[in-house]
């Protein structure tokens, strides 16, 4: 079963009669407006520099430009890849391999579920509100949903370029931790009964057998090259939606390092209590796709020495989303499930950044 192009998103949707051309005559504000922005800012500094009339501030602006675009562009090729080949994997397997028990090993798969699949923070929406009509149980999407959406492949992939694989690896692991352990309070509060069970849950087991699963799906792969230019191809239609968060958060990113002054964004979003909770405040009220907040969160570490920060910034953007909290009060049909996230998350991230913010200090 080839699932590629039946993958939903809020970025985008499909064209049924030739997906690769999906957008092809609509201008996307975001998505060509940045380019526009990106290419036209660089070419007129480049052209005024030989006549050395390039004014400073569009000078710094390309060139943060540039070095964000520098630190990203082997990020997001190698991104494009792998959206393609998991756009080949049916998403049947991801749901076996999260399975319906509600056991801290089925949070542990739920996790690691949400790890790989590769969708930005409001197109995971839908991929979670299916897996609880299929049965899958509160905790397990809960915890799902909590590790998914900037903790993409490709989105490593591009952080590791923009802040380096030890702090990528932190918030990696962060966020981990932050997901079972909601995970684990919503399993404990539904056994309760102090949140609801998700009433499509039976008792009935798959027959998931990940090592059975993973030889059929090699047995069923074919390394033509019709097959990988489908996957590249494929990988561009899907990945176009990371690509156009990516290039409008460069352009947020470079105005932050262009306009304002460095040593008022280390006092106002430094890494001291005020700093963090400013960051959270403000990734509440900036309403982007987790793809477009991964060179703001890299300002927070690079300019403002606050790595905890910027780790607030990916994880409380999604935990206190408004569209978040009102999709999951939709499938689940319980505005306490939906309220409950932001509870139990935000005082993690708070206390798992203060950490961080005070590992770099005391360093």
């Amino acid at each position: 079963m080839d699932d590629t192009h039946n993958r939903e998103s809020c970025c985008h949707s499909d064209n049924k009669h030739n997906p690769h051309r999906t957008h092809a005559k609509r201008f996307d504000v975001f998505y060509h407006g940045s380019i526009l922005v990106l290419v036209t800012t660089i070419a007129l500094h480049f052209i005024l520099s030989f006549a050395d009339a390039s004014p400073s501030v569009l000078h710094h602006f390309a060139m943060a430009c540039l070095e964000l675009l520098g630190s990203m562009w082997w990020g997001i090729v190698l991104g494009i890849v792998a959206v393609g080949i998991i756009g080949k994997i049916p998403r049947e397997f991801f749901t076996g391999l999260m399975g319906r028990d509600d056991s801290f090993g089925g949070l542990v798969r739920a996790v690691g579920g949400g790890l790989v699949l590769d969708l930005c923070s409001h197109g995971i929406l839908i991929v979670a509100a299916k897996l609880y009509e299929r049965g899958v149980s509160l905790a397990q999407v809960v915890a799902f949903l909590v590790a998914s959406p900037w903790n993409s492949f490709s989105l490593t992939l591009v952080l590791i370029g923009l802040i380096g694989f030890k702090w990528t690896f932190l918030y990696i692991l962060g966020s981990m931790v932050i997901a079972l352990l909601t995970g684990m309070v919503m399993q404990t509060m539904t056994k309760s009964g102090a949140l609801p069970q998700n009433p499509n849950k039976t008792d009935h087991q798959e027959n998931f057998v990940l090592k059975d699963e993973i030889k059929i799906l090699w047995s069923r792969a074919s390394f033509t090259k019709a097959t990988i230019s489908d996957v590249i191809f494929s990988g561009w239609h899907d990945g176009r939606m990371i690509v156009k968060w990516l290039l409008f958060g460069t352009i947020l990113a470079a105005s932050i390092r262009t306009f304002i002054p460095q040593d008022i964004f280390q006092d106002w979003f430094g890494p001291t209590m005020a700093g963090l909770l400013l960051t959270v405040i403000a990734a509440t009220f900036i309403e982007i796709c987790s793809e477009g907040s991964a060179p703001i969160a890299s300002e927070l570490v690079v300019a403002a020495q606050a790595p905890g920060n910027g780790f607030a910034f990916l994880m409380a953007g999604v935990a206190t989303d408004y569209t978040e909290i009102l999709v999951v009060r939709e499938f689940s049909g319980s505005w306490k499930v939906a309220l409950f996230i932001p509870l139990i998350t935000v005082p993690q991230v708070l206390f798992i950044g203060w950490l961080m913010n005070m590992a770099t200090m005391s360093g």
